[in-house]
C-alpha cells in the first residue's frame, strides 16, 4: 500500500537570499515554512529549487514574476535539502560537473554542518553525544522511531546558552550522521524536544514557538570547481 502524503503547505512569503555565487555554487539562505523541492501535490510547488530555476535575482533576494527577465538559475541542482520548518544555510550547485563532486562529499560524508536549536527546559550536560538508531514509521508517516535495528545516528551537542522564562536550552548541534529528521527526535529522546516542532514534541514544547526553532548555521566542504575548504555561514534568527 502506497503511503500518500497529504501535507499542504502553506504559502511563504519569506525570501530566499543569495549569500555567495559564483560560476559553480551558491550559498543560500532558506526561510523556514518553505520546501526544498517542489512536492508532488501541484499546491505544492512553491520551494527553495521553484525558485531558483524559476525566480529572478534582484538585490540578492529571488523574485518571481519579473517578466522579460531569464530565470536565474535553471540549472540549479540541491545536493542536499533541509526539512521544511527548517531554516539556514545550503549550497547550491549550478553546473553537473559542481552536482557530481558535491553529490560524491555529501555521501562520503565528508560535508560537516552545524545547527542552532532552542530546546525545551536545561539541559544538564554542557556538550555530549546522541547516539540512537533511527528507522521510520510506518505507522505514522512521515515520522521517524528510535529502533535498534534502525540505521546508525550520532549527534553531538554543545549547550551555547540556558534561559529562562520558560527554562530552554540554545544548543549547536554537530549531526555525524544524515538520517531524516535526526536532529529532531534525538532532542524528544533526551526528553528535550526543539521548540515549535509539530511531529516530536512535549505537551508543550510546540506551543512555545510559532515555527520549528532549528536553523543550519554553518556549512564546511570542497569547492567543486577549485577544490579549496570553503565555510558558509548563516547567522541564527533566534
Amino acid at each position: 500500500m502506497d503511503i500518500i502524503d497529504t501535507f499542504i503547505a502553506p504559502a511563504c512569503h519569506e525570501p530566499v537570499d543569495v549569500l555567495y555565487q559564483d560560476e559553480a555554487i551558491l550559498l543560500i539562505n532558506k526561510p523556514s515554512g518553505l520546501l526544498s523541492l517542489s512536492g508532488k501535490n501541484p499546491l505544492n510547488l512553491d520551494s527553495v529549487h521553484f525558485r531558483l530555476v524559476n525566480g529572478h535575482l534582484v538585490n540578492g533576494r529571488l523574485e518571481q514574476g519579473r517578466q522579460g527577465n531569464s530565470p536565474a538559475f535553471p540549472d540549479a541542482r540541491l545536493p542536499h535539502r533541509l526539512d521544511f520548518g527548517t531554516s539556514g544555510i545550503m549550497v547550491v550547485a549550478l553546473t553537473p560537473d559542481a552536482t557530481a563532486k558535491l553529490n560524491k562529499q555529501f555521501q562520503d560524508g565528508t560535508v560537516q554542518k552545524h545547527y542552532t536549536a532552542m530546546l525545551e527546559g536545561w539541559v544538564t550536560a554542557d556538550e555530549g553525544q546522541i547516539a540512537a538508531p533511527i528507522a521510520k514509521d510506518k505507522t505514522q508517516f512521515p515520522r521517524v522511531k528510535i529502533c535498534k535495528s534502525g540505521k546508525a545516528a550520532i549527534s553531538q551537542f554543545k549547550v551555547l546558552a540556558r534561559l529562562n522564562q520558560p527554562k530552554r536550552s540554545l544548543v549547536q548541534f554537530t549531526p555525524l550522521s544524515g538520517r531524516t529528521h535526526q536532529l529532531r527526535i534525538h532532542s524528544l529522546s533526551i526528553g528535550h524536544p526543539i521548540l515549535g516542532c509539530d511531529l516530536y514534541h512535549s505537551a508543550t514544547s510546540q506551543q512555545l514557538a510559532g515555527r520549528l526553532l532549528l536553523h543550519a548555521s554553518d556549512i564546511y566542504f570542497q569547492h567543486p570547481l577549485t577544490g579549496e575548504a570553503c565555510h558558509g555561514q548563516s547567522a541564527s534568527p533566534f
